[in-house]
């Protein structure tokens, strides 16, 4: 038999780790009860975890004993998974110790839920370009809406020209939440096709680029009117995970994404090759 004899002032594993697990749960977040000094958090709806990473490292930097994790921020959880976890080690900690971690918990984490939007897609069009591969990519968008709670509302094709493409982008900006683009040929800079249709709209162009492959070539704007548009890379007409995932799924939540938060997905955002790119990455420059 194993005991343990608290002293004055010591607060027990489980009451520690419960009161941290629940200094931490924001939105959308369960506290289950705790067990052998640690204490789950779970997402009690579907969305996207937001997560004060700062606060987490400041938990777990000053003492060994007191322990907090979670999942990658702003990663898209369903309802009942589990999100974070509250560790206390020893049998107990000191009351002033567990205090000052409850004093560096911050904003915690949160759920933040998706939101049904009413998105439209614009499709700009080549010589050369298949129906069969427009005809795909609203298939795979549609299948990558319908589980975030959004749908296809409207679609259009118009030629691969910025006056167009402009037109097109008032026509629909008022009948959607948000708008896709995806273009014939891929971005290149500012001066190419789709920015200059967003800023010919009375639109803004808010980032050009990201630091994660495949996706390099996103554009993230807004339309006159506020309404999110999206530039999507070649690589959104797959279903395979790219980083239009990773802004799709937070704008679909109601987070707002700034140039700087595109900016910083460098770590981590080198992910899975696809072995059937015409240029692989480590070949040649990728059109995403």
């Amino acid at each position: 038999m194993v005991v343990a004899r608290l002293e004055p002032g010591d607060v027990g594993e489980d009451e520690a780790a419960r009161r941290l697990a629940q200094a931490l749960a924001g939105d959308h977040i369960r506290v289950e009860a705790p067990f052998t000094g640690r204490a789950n958090l779970f997402a009690s709806i579907s969305g996207v975890l937001v997560v004060d990473v700062a606060a987490i490292d400041a938990i777990n930097a000053p003492d060994e004993r007191i322990t907090a994790a979670t999942l990658i921020p702003f990663k898209p959880v369903v309802e009942g998974e589990m999100v974070g976890t509250v560790k206390i080690i020893p049998f107990a900690v000191e009351a002033a110790a567990l205090s000052a971690a409850l004093a560096r918990c911050g904003h915690g984490l949160r759920v933040a839920p998706f939101m049904p939007h009413r998105v439209a897609v614009i499709s700009t069009l080549l010589p050369g370009l298949k129906a069969a591969t427009i005809e795909k990519t609203l298939r795979v968008t549609e299948d990558r809406l319908t589980p975030l709670g959004s749908s296809l509302v409207a679609q259009a094709q118009v030629a691969h020209e910025s006056g167009a493409l402009a037109r097109a982008i008032q026509d629909l900006e008022q009948a959607a939440d948000m708008l896709i683009i995806f273009g014939a040929s891929a971005i290149s800079d500012r001066l190419d096709v789709i920015p200059a249709a967003v800023n010919a709209a009375g639109g803004s162009v808010t980032q050009l680029g990201m630091p994660v492959d495949p996706g390099n070539l996103l554009l993230l704007g807004r339309t006159s009117h506020g309404v999110p548009i999206l530039g999507a890379p070649g690589c959104a007409r797959s279903p395979r995970e790219n980083g239009f995932d990773f802004v799709l799924q937070r704008l679909l939540a109601g987070i707002n994404v700034t140039a700087a938060d595109i900016r910083s997905m460098g770590a981590g955002g080198l992910l899975m090759e696809i072995i059937s790119r015409p240029q692989p990455r480590a070949g040649g420059r990728p059109d995403v």
